[in-house]
């Protein structure tokens, strides 16, 4: 029922009653129109390809599940991370790209629970992940020490964040009390989130070290030249062909469903497209992996990239509207 690289807090459908499904829709449509109003006239030039290349880099981090306590996985969600570099508006469209391509090209959460996937990991993660992230620079003074401190708090409290939405989304549909769901969502998060908030941290240091300008929103300033575009991509590819050494423990939701008796409410997609992560006509599992991770890596970054230049394009129209 579930893809062996079943993604923490990808609810699927079945999960969520209709009404909170729809709710969750609503929530979605609204924030992604507002992160398109606020990013007019904010991206520079060469932040377009930027949200390409992270959304790239998040889709293929989410492939690589790494184990935590008691035979359980989890992996990165990127949000808090997104938001540092490009800000949390634009962080909202990256990561609905995100969770939308794999919804609908991998199977990966479900179509009528889509709307609070992105809500819970797209919306909710980049937004809190980011507000503390600033208090915690601006109570340690800004330095490259109180950057990673702070990211790798905003990150932690992210996961913990998105884990208890989606623990309250699951009990109002009556798919499983709050007095259940909640500790067993966040008990378990809380672990995942130490590794969110090192891989964040990671790459945050990692990104001090060879482009500062990256970070905090500079991206406008960024010097000229477009070798980063292509290293970043690499190592989006790089992380997908990784993708076969992914642990094979159930993720946090998986493990709570199982472990609190829901699981067998999940639906299957009404379609398969690379369900699975497998593509059709290779038989090996290692290699069906990558290449389905190589298509994503591909397929997300452009739809980042093309994100971006219709807001690009929308402001250069709006511009030439009011000279």
């Amino acid at each position: 029922m579930f893809s062996h690289v079943f993604l923490a807090m990808h609810i699927p459908d079945g999960f969520l009653n209709l009404p909170v499904a729809l709710v969750g829709w609503a929530i979605t449509i609204v924030m992604v129109g507002l992160a398109l109003q606020q990013t007019r006239d904010r991206l520079g030039e060469r932040q377009i390809p930027l949200m390409g290349i992270l959304a790239a880099f998040v889709f293929a981090a989410q492939m690589i599940n790494f184990p935590v306590a008691g035979g359980t996985s989890g992996h990165l969600i990127g949000g808090t991370l997104i938001a540092i570099l490009l800000g949390p508006w634009a962080a909202v469209l990256v990561m609905t790209s995100v969770v939308a391509v794999q919804a609908l090209m991998f199977q990966d959460g479900g179509l009528l629970a889509l709307g609070f996937n992105i809500v819970n990991m797209g919306i909710l993660a980049p937004f809190v992940g980011y507000a503390l992230y600033t208090w915690v620079r601006r109570a340690l003074g800004n330095s490259q020490r109180s950057d990673v401190i702070g990211a790798a708090a905003g990150a932690w409290l992210s996961v913990e964040a998105a884990a208890a939405a989606a623990s309250l989304q699951l009990a109002v549909s009556g798919t499983s009390p709050l007095d259940v769901a909640f500790p067993a969502m966040v008990g378990v998060h809380a672990l995942i989130g130490i590794g969110e908030a090192l891989i964040t941290a990671s790459a945050l240091v990692f990104i001090q070290q060879s482009r500062p300008d990256l970070i905090n929103g500079t991206a406008r300033a960024m010097a000229k030249g477009s070798s980063w575009i292509a290293v970043g991509l690499l190592i989006a590819l790089a992380i997908a062909f990784a993708s076969p050494l992914a642990s094979s423990h159930p993720d946090g939701l998986e493990r709570v469903a199982e472990d609190k008796a829901f699981l067998d409410q999940a639906k299957d997609a009404p379609f398969s497209i690379l369900a699975d992560y497998a593509v059709p006509g290779i038989n090996n599992e290692a290699a069906t992996t990558i290449f389905a991770g190589v298509i994503g890596v591909l397929v997300v970054s452009g739809v980042g990239y093309g994100v971006a230049r219709v807001i690009d394009h929308r402001t250069r129209a709006a511009q030439g509207a009011d000279s």
